[in-house]
């Protein structure tokens, strides 16, 4: 998203000016490659160097594809590591060497208190990954950077590495270890404070929410690969239509950095604010620049939300090369008119959400000044009442939670909305569907003679006891 307070650097510099070197260095190349993007000058008024590989050309390609174009730090990352690379110097890609070629951090800064490069290499993993899936499914070659390193392999289509293999992983990330979150830490990731602007709560609160994601995002990425698979369930119908067909499908947890930043700004932000960028300006009173500057930058999600993840690269439905984490900064309206889509969370931390509002029975509403939010019942039936609302503040109290299952924006794939009035609220949506008992008679009459199912909307109730959900139960639904 854009972002005013953070410099995007497209003017990279040399990495050997001051040494008064007069060789071509690769931070030119990747400078001559983003020149290039805007003038497309002639092929030959390109500076020499390994843009005549084809190692080189198809990073190029990469970097010009739609899932780093939007993101300059993403792009001049791979470019800096391949051009390093290609040139001989894989042996010198260090995390630090990064931070300072890549995201003009000073000579002297420390790994240990600055996870920038780390936080990146996550992102660029995931974004190679979904490029090739995608647009570069056609390649004969892919890149890859693994785990452990930040020198980039080049894997043929049939799986063999190409003829820089042996530079694939010499460099160690530095400042790895990072101390593990207990449970209970993660559980207080979950309860995001709702009104104090206190730069005290703030950093308490960034930390666990931070640390929550570090451990949850490690977790998922070692489940989705080892945990048995569970037998066909009694959704299968919803998961079939999510997963198992040949379109790509995203889930995308909650924004937990945007939800502070609403929260300590005490507005709600609508969805077209949120997919321009406008949210990162808005004024954080008593908040000190660094928590601020992580608040509009990091990525930082509920650790229930990764759960969920977790929980869904479970099915059986699941197809690792189709399904895809996608941080909600990160999807675009575009995705969303040709693939499936599970978003996690309510309209203050998931603006995403939104688009199950339009045509909704039921919608959460924020009460003024963020205070707190309902669920509207626009036609209550008999029996119903016309708003459900939760008291999230205290330690014990009842909560409530939407289901609702709907049409992409393309109206050929589908959208599942799972969101609560808290946390609580949304972990009790995801566990209705993953066990599924209570919510089967509705999913039985939701399901059409071809097996695909009506669009739907359930309400749920649940007792939330310190952010944990239990007692769940349906109290109303909609069939359409």
């Amino acid at each position: 998203m854009p972002n005013s307070r953070v410099r995007l650097l497209l003017d990279l510099k040399m990495l050997h000016g001051q040494t008064g070197c007069v060789e071509t260095s690769s931070m030119e190349h990747i400078t001559a490659v983003q020149s290039r993007a805007k003038t497309s000058p002639p092929e030959e008024a390109l500076p020499p160097g390994p843009q005549d590989d084809p190692h080189w050309e198809l990073a190029q390609r990469v970097a010009a594809g739609p899932h780093l174009a939007r993101s300059p730090l993403l792009s001049k990352f791979l470019l800096y590591v391949v051009a390093e690379t290609l040139e001989g110097r894989g042996h010198e890609i260090s995390e630090h060497q990064i931070g300072v070629q890549v995201f003009d951090r000073p000579p002297d800064y420390r790994t240990l208190e600055d996870n920038i490069v780390r936080s990146y290499a996550r992102q660029l993993r995931r974004r190679l990954a979904e490029h090739f899936a995608e647009e570069g499914s056609a390649e004969p070659v892919r890149i890859d950077i693994p785990l452990g390193g930040y020198v980039p392999v080049f894997i043929a289509a049939d799986g063999h590495n190409g003829h820089h293999e042996a530079v694939g992983s010499a460099a160690v990330l530095e400042g790895q270890a990072q101390p593990v979150p207990t449970e209970q830490q993660g559980a207080e990731a979950a309860t995001i404070p709702k009104s104090n602007a206190g730069r005290r709560l703030l950093s308490t609160a960034l930390a666990a929410v931070y640390s929550a994601a570090l451990i949850a995002a490690t977790w998922y990425a070692a489940t989705r690969t080892s945990a048995p698979r569970r037998a066909e369930e009694p959704a299968h119908a919803l998961w079939a239509a999510l997963f198992s067909g040949p379109a790509n499908s995203y889930i995308v947890p909650s924004d937990a950095g945007f939800n502070l930043l609403e929260d300590l700004s005490r507005r709600p932000v609508p969805l077209a604010e949120y997919i321009a960028g406008s949210y990162v300006e808005m004024p954080l009173a008593g908040v000190d620049p660094h928590s601020a500057q992580d608040l509009r930058t990091q990525q930082l999600t509920p650790f229930v939300d990764l759960q969920i993840a977790s929980a869904l690269s479970h099915l059986a439905e699941d197809d690792p090369q189709r399904v895809f984490i996608r941080f909600p900064r990160d999807l675009r309206l575009e995705d969303l008119k040709s693939a499936n889509a599970v978003i996690i969370g309510s309209l203050g931390s998931n603006p995403w959400a939104a688009l199950a509002e339009a045509s909704a029975n039921f919608r959460i509403v924020d009460q003024p000044g963020m205070s707190g939010a309902e669920i509207i019942n626009m036609k209550p039936r008999p029996g119903e009442a016309a708003a459900y609302a939760s008291h999230w503040n205290e330690p014990a109290h009842e909560t409530f939670a939407l289901i609702a299952f709907l049409p992409n924006l393309g109206g050929n794939g589908h959208l599942l909305v799972l969101e609560g009035l808290d946390v609580a609220g949304t972990q009790a949506a995801a566990e209705m569907l993953l066990h599924p008992s209570a919510i089967d008679p509705i999913l039985k009459s939701a399901t059409r003679p071809d097996g695909s199912l009506h669009n739907f909307e359930v309400l749920l109730r649940s007792t939330s006891i310190e952010s944990n959900a239990t007692g769940t139960q349906v109290i109303a639904s909609r069939i359409y």
